[in-house]
C-alpha cells in the first residue's frame, strides 16, 4: 500500500513538470503579423545624400532623414513638399535631422525619434503632439504602418544645442512594415553591428537602406549586409546612402561594397538609385 501511495504521490508530483514538457514540445503558433496583410504596392523615392519619401500602400507618406537644405545634391525644396505624413530622422546631426522642423510645421506631419531628439525638435517649434517620442525596442503603429526603432553606432549632436538637449541621446534605426507587409530596414548612419542579425531574424525585412559615406569601409558594409541575411530570405534589395552624386577621388563606391560582398559569399545585388526616380516594391 505504502509503494502505491508513494507512486501515486510521485506521479501526482509530476504531472505539472510533464505538462509544462508537453507544453514546450508543441509547435508554436507564429506571431502576429507586424501589418495586414494586403495588395498594394509601397514606393521609394531617393532625393539625395540620406533623404528618402516611401509612399504606403494606402498613400501614406513618410520621409526619412530629410536632409534638404544644404544638401548640394537635393531634388527638392521644403516647398516642393505639400505632403508628409510621417517623419523619422535617424539622429540630431544637420544632414540627417535636416529639415524636420519646417517640413513638421507645414505639413503637419507627425516626428518619430528618441526622446531627447524629440523634446529639441519640440524646443525648435513643432507642437509637443505632432512628436511622438521611441527609444529602441518602441513600435509605432500608424494606420496600418508598424515602425520599429531599432540600434545605431553613430552619434547625435544637434546644432544648435539647448540647456535642456545638449544631446539628442541615441542614434537610431528604423525597421518599417507597410500594409502589405513590405519590409524596410533603414539604417540610419550605423556601422556594423551584430545586432543587425537579431534584426534580420526579428523582422526579415525584404529590403535594406544601408549608410555609405565616402570614407566608410566596404567592408562593415558587407558585414552588415551579410548580418541581416541571417535566418532571412527575404532580402534582395539594398539601396545605399549618405553618398554623393559625384563622389570625390577615394570614396566608397557601390563597386567597392558588392565586391567586399562577394568575398563574404553574399550576392545581393545593390541598386545604384538615380535622384528622384521611383522605385515599386511588392510583397
Amino acid at each position: 500500500m505504502r509503494l502505491r501511495r508513494s507512486g501515486r504521490l510521485a506521479a501526482l508530483a509530476l504531472a505539472p513538470l510533464l505538462a509544462l514538457t508537453a507544453l514546450f514540445a508543441l509547435p508554436m503558433a507564429p506571431p502576429p503579423s507586424a501589418a495586414n496583410a494586403q495588395g498594394g504596392t509601397v514606393t521609394v523615392e531617393w532625393f539625395g545624400w540620406s533623404h528618402f519619401r516611401l509612399t504606403s500602400v494606402n498613400g501614406k507618406i513618410i520621409h526619412l532623414n530629410p536632409f534638404i537644405e544644404g544638401n548640394p545634391d537635393a531634388t527638392v525644396s521644403v516647398d516642393d513638399i505639400s505632403q508628409a505624413d510621417l517623419i523619422l530622422p535617424a539622429d540630431g546631426h544637420g544632414d540627417e535631422v535636416g529639415s524636420t522642423v519646417a517640413i513638421a510645421q507645414k505639413t503637419g506631419a507627425r516626428v518619430w525619434a528618441s526622446f531627447e531628439l524629440g523634446r529639441w525638435i519640440r524646443e525648435q517649434g513643432v507642437p509637443q503632439p505632432q512628436v511622438v517620442s521611441g527609444n529602441q525596442g518602441a513600435r509605432m503603429v500608424m494606420d496600418g504602418i508598424v515602425v520599429r526603432t531599432v540600434n545605431s553606432i553613430h552619434g547625435s549632436s544637434v546644432n544648435p544645442p539647448t540647456s535642456t538637449t545638449p544631446y539628442a541621446g541615441l542614434a537610431a534605426g528604423y525597421v518599417i512594415t507597410f500594409e502589405n507587409g513590405w519590409t524596410v530596414y533603414f539604417t540610419g548612419s550605423s556601422a556594423a553591428t551584430q545586432d543587425q542579425a537579431l534584426w534580420a531574424e526579428l523582422y526579415k525585412p525584404d529590403a535594406m537602406i544601408f549608410h555609405m559615406s565616402a570614407n566608410h569601409d566596404p567592408l562593415d558594409i558587407a558585414m552588415t549586409v551579410r548580418l541581416m541575411t541571417t535566418n532571412n530570405p527575404n532580402l534582395t534589395t539594398l539601396m545605399p546612402h549618405h553618398h554623393r552624386v559625384d563622389p570625390p577621388t577615394g570614396a566608397t563606391t557601390v563597386a567597392d561594397v558588392q565586391a567586399a560582398m562577394a568575398g563574404m559569399g553574399v550576392n545581393i545585388p545593390i541598386t545604384n538609385q538615380v535622384r528622384s526616380q521611383v522605385y515599386s516594391f511588392t510583397k
